[in-house]
């Protein structure tokens, strides 16, 4: 038998190695494509299997446009028959003489040097042509064609499965998955394993569905408990936990490759990834059916837009890491520029159809996959689907009654932008309209102040507008505006700043930068009773403003530090205003003249351009809406003066106002970081608005663009349309949406098998196919197809698509209940357990770990939900890389104390502890985690600081349970290893504790085997 590396050769005609399916391969491909031939082309019948063998065997290294091994090329003639640097290798008329047919002849030929070998008659075809003059249609060009067949176990349907009837151990079985499992067992010659005790069983499934451990009461009253169903009752208690929705949420952060810092080079925070973490764990904890799951991942916006739980899961696609420093330091449509944006889209390829359907895809972004039937047109299909979407922070209301208000009012604020003139000169309008700007007159008693003495300090110039607003002009890095007024109002209780436009501004202002931006660092007000008395400075009680810029709000212009100030960005362009509330009246009638200083500090000509200032006598100031500059024209006129396009235009201003007010009653909505199609523009990242061109790109190369890519997904479902009919092919939405219904498709057979291997990978350690993340060709094949098939088909059509009830029959079957025991004689046949013959032995994972240490000596804080906690101390200042240090954070911070999904996740300054213990950075999607036992773990769980004051709480609560050393241990036992300890373990811990306090012994207990390990 002759092995190649890539598949099992079997014996073949002649002798020569034949792999079983090579002859099917080539029918496959069978003749050239119309495309690959042109449509003119009839070449001879004997150049047809030749170019089917070139194309599917042969032109993925030897090409022309850039993998030109050993210098030759087989797509085009003039390659083929005259190759640079080297002498020919088809010689026509002389096959004999050609030696391309030397390389693929006998028990070891050279070529292919990857997959299965020619078949004889794939050789005798070559050897047909070659004699025959080797013909080659003028102008044709062969193309990467890979000469793979779908015949592939993943790709078949799923098909029911009668449950096998074992003649052995019946009595074994509990439920199907062991009849399935039994039967494999006597095949391969072996028996299972007797059933676990049941400390080691409740132990087992504790850590397994909610990622704690039982108390040794649950313990105690599980043993005594004679009840023959006792342990499935414990199984549906854990199944009803909140806290199984915090351990299997985990594990999907896990497959998302979820972390709560960009990565790259800069790895900036992402203080709102966290909603998308809370709507896993709801998501688990509530049984969404997994089509909705997937589906509100890919397209919740658009297929549930009622739920605003779905935006939030759009946090999926945006889980993976992220270049800030390409995507918002680079200009758009520069080179560097699209390819990041075709490595950020690759990312969500990957998330997306590489998770769900467990398909290694990215390599197809070059070139057609060698392995699997992936083409490069398929790659670039699902680069379409995500053209229109980038990261970004993006608004969502958690309660689903305002969700749906802010919907009803977004509708209407677009429907009024298509409302016509007739409609906007309806009596009733006019009536809304009159009443407005009756109101907007009366509002508050506001009363403009006209300047009397104006200065800036360093020498901006000036002019007083007509309206009593003043002009300023220069070019001033920094400015100091004082300007007085005499108030005809007694009772003052707020003065109103506007910030206004004007076309000598840049941008309009309401600034004088560059950009059209303000900063007010310091507004104060003074008063006296005549021009020549000594003012007196007013305590302004509070501020507020119609717009406020992040980090920099209104409040920053009266906190007296001049480092702080108001700014707009970036609502420039556009007029705002700010209202100071006094900390009590002017009751002084005679405290009328004013003086009002802005100090504007910020630097860059961060100088308001167009200040207008009015007083109030309101008992409860509020905010009027400055109004823009033709609004204001309409309303200096009389109604009967107005024309009728003016009407119309104060009519859709008034309703939209209305509107506008409606929205910002609402309560501010959250922030998730997730995918989007709008978001502000934030210097050179820019949103898509609309899906961005994409085409097939020759070799991945972004300078070498071919064909436009459809938007669709892979072609080697033959159930499933490739390709996405779309009534609106630029809706960006429609795309995802097409993709999210052919992932939850009940045809697409790879994504219920992988779902269902995935859970049985979390439960066994292993999975069904030992490769979660690859069912193709390169990755491993199932050991229990049939079972793999029955549990799909079962979580599909069965139960309502529910990982808790898959997750039940798995942990109630008798295979789950084996002890993990080792058996010399069967490991010897199967090493890796890949039959199940036992359970097998896992670690805790590093959440499981820290989260039971908190519990036992606890400290654990139950509290679900929420922004996660930072466990690191954070550098103040701005840093390009975020400057954290884990080592000096207080042990003893109740940030401590949370469980372990809920801490912040930074991917490249991952927590030392955790990291040693094989928790995921987020820099990639973990499919299987590492499972590595390792010196520097043992001296992490001896010496971190966390480990060391967890187990000083510990050491206290044994102490306060008894004084004996003895019955401490033995707490201590119960607590961490849910059982008594043996004689020559109480003897030799007591000791220890004894020499070196009860601290010290209860930090060695956690570095036992005992306590990491599940049997």
């Amino acid at each position: 038998m002759h092995v190649r590396r890539f598949g099992l050769i079997s014996a073949a005609a002649g002798g020569r190695a034949v792999h079983l399916v090579a002859a099917c391969l080539a029918l496959t491909l069978g003749f050239l494509s119309t495309e690959a031939r042109g449509q003119d082309a009839d070449p001879p019948d004997t150049f047809q299997a030749v170019a089917a063998i070139f194309e599917g065997r042969c032109i993925t290294c030897h090409n022309s446009h850039g993998t030109s091994q050993g210098n030759l090329s087989l797509d085009r003639a003039a390659a083929a028959f005259n190759p640079p640097d080297r002498r020919p290798v088809i010689v026509p008329g002389e096959p004999d003489r050609s030696t391309i047919i030397q390389a693929v002849l006998g028990p070891e030929p050279k070529m292919p040097k990857r997959g299965e070998l020619l078949s004889d008659e794939q050789v005798q075809a070559m050897r047909d042509w070659i004699a025959a003059g080797a013909p080659w249609p003028e102008g044709l060009e062969l193309h990467n064609r890979p000469d793979i067949s779908t015949d592939w176990w993943s790709l078949k349907p799923l098909k029911p499965q009668p449950i096998p009837q074992p003649a052995q151990h019946a009595d074994w079985i509990r439920n199907p998955i062991d009849a399935f499992i039994l039967e494999q067992l006597l095949e391969q010659g072996m028996r299972p394993s007797p059933e676990a005790d049941r400390r080691t069983l409740i132990r087992r499934v504790y850590f397994d569905l909610i990622g704690l451990p039982p108390t040794p009461e649950q313990v105690e009253a599980f043993i005594a408990d004679d009840d023959p169903h006792a342990y499935e009752r414990v199984v549906d208690e854990l199944l009803r936990s909140p806290h199984y929705g915090e351990r299997w949420a985990r594990h999907w952060m896990d497959v998302a490759g979820y972390a709560e810092s960009h990565g790259h080079d800069e790895d900036a925070p992402r203080e709102n990834a966290w909603p998308y973490r809370d709507y896993l764990i709801r998501a688990f904890n509530e049984e969404f059916p997994y089509s909705r799951f997937i589906e509100q991942q890919i397209a919740g916006d658009v297929l549930y837009p009622d739920d605003p739980q779905a935006t939030v899961a759009l946090g999926f696609l945006a889980a993976g890491s992220w270049d800030q420093s390409s995507q918002m330091g680079i200009q758009d449509g520069t080179h560097d520029k699209l390819v990041a944006q075709v490595l950020d889209r690759d990312g969500m390829i990957s998330a997306a159809v590489g998770s769900l359907n467990s398909v290694t895809i990215a390599c197809a972004r070059c070139h057609n996959h060698k392995f699997d039937p992936v083409t490069q047109e398929d790659y670039y299909a699902l680069q379409a689907v995500f053209a229109g979407v980038d990261r970004h922070d993006i608004p969502y209301d958690p309660d689903p009654v305002i969700h749906q208000r802010r919907r009803e009012l977004e509708q209407r604020q677009q429907n009024l932008a298509t409302l016509t003139n007739a409609e906007l000169l309806r009596q009733n309008v006019q009536q809304t309209v009159a009443a407005w700007e009756h109101n907007q007159t009366e509002s508050d008693n506001w009363q403009t102040l006209e300047p009397t003495d104006i200065a800036a300090t360093h020498g901006s110039s000036f002019q007083k507008l007509d309206d009593h607003s003043i002009l300023f002009a220069g070019d001033q890095e920094r400015e100091i505006y004082t300007i007085s007024a005499i108030s005809p109002q007694r009772g003052i209780t707020a003065v109103r700043l506007e910030v206004l436009t004007h076309p000598d501004l840049p941008e309009q202002g309401p600034g004088r930068a560059p950009n059209g931006n303000i900063t007010l660092s310091d507004f104060q007000i003074h008063a006296a009773p005549s021009a020549d008395a000594q003012p007196q400075q007013l305590t302004i009680a509070r501020a507020f403003a119609d717009f406020d810029q992040d980090s920099w709000t209104v409040n920053h212009a009266i906190d007296g530090n001049l480092a702080s100030g108001w700014g707009i960005f970036p609502q420039v362009g556009q007029s705002h205003d700010a209202i100071f509330v006094l900390d009590e009246p002017i009751d002084d009638a005679d405290a009328t003249h004013l003086t009002f200083t802005l100090n504007q500090n910020h630097g860059g000509a961060h100088i308001i351009g167009r200040p207008r200032l009015s007083v109030t006598t309101s008992a409860t100031p509020r905010r009027t809406q400055a109004l823009p500059d033709h609004i204001a024209a309409i309303l200096n006129l009389s109604p009967e003066t107005r024309s009728p396009q003016q009407h119309a235009d104060l009519a859709r201003y008034v309703l939209t106002q209305r509107v506008e007010a409606e929205l910002a009653a609402l309560p501010a909505p959250q922030m998730v970081y997730a995918v989007t199609t709008d978001f502000p523009d934030n210097g050179n990242y820019v949103s898509a608005q609309g899906p961005r061109p994409v085409h097939v790109l020759h070799r991945g190369d972004i300078d070498q663009p071919g064909e436009p890519a459809q938007p669709g997904a892979l072609s080697w479902l033959e159930e499933l349309p490739a390709r996405f009919e779309l009534d609106n092919p630029d809706d960006e939405s429609a795309r995802r949406a097409a993709l999210a219904r052919w992932l939850s498709d009940d045809r697409n057979v790879m994504t219920w098998r992988s779902v269902v291997n995935r859970v049985w990978h979390y439960h066994f350690g292993r999975g069904i196919v030992a490769t979660p993340d690859d069912f193709g060709r390169m990755g491993a094949e199932p050991t229990h197809p049939e079972l793999l098939d029955f549990l799909a088909l079962r979580f599909r059509d069965e139960s309502q698509q529910s990982f808790k009830q898959l997750s039940r029959m798995i942990v109630t079957s008798a295979t789950y209940r084996q002890t993990s025991t080792h058996q010399s004689d069967y490991a010897a046949h199967d090493a890796e357990n890949r039959y199940l013959y036992r359970m097998n032995r896992r670690r805790l994972s590093a959440e499981q770990l820290t989260d039971a240490v908190l519990t036992i000596s606890g400290q654990l804080d139950r509290t679900m939900g929420g922004p996660s906690v930072k466990q690191f101390v954070q550098s103040p200042g701005v840093h390009v890389t975020p400057n954290v240090d884990y080592q000096d954070f207080d042990p003893d911070d109740p940030a401590n104390n949370r469980r372990a999904i809920y801490r912040f996740l930074m991917r490249t300054l991952p927590d030392p502890l955790m990291e040693s213990l094989d928790c995921p950075t987020g820099s990639q999607p973990t499919p299987v985690r590492g499972d590595s036992v390792t010196p520097l773990q043992a001296l992490a769980m001896m010496n971190n600081p966390f480990m060391i004051r967890q187990a000083e709480h510990l050491a206290a609560r044994l102490a306060a349970q008894s004084t004996d050393s003895t019955e401490q241990v033995r707490h201590l036992y119960r607590l961490a290893l849910n059982r008594e300890p043996t004689e020559l373990e109480r003897r030799a811990i007591t000791k220890y504790a004894d020499d070196h306090s009860l601290a010290a012994a209860c930090r060695l207990v956690f570095n036992t085997n005992a306590f990491m390990f599940l049997d």
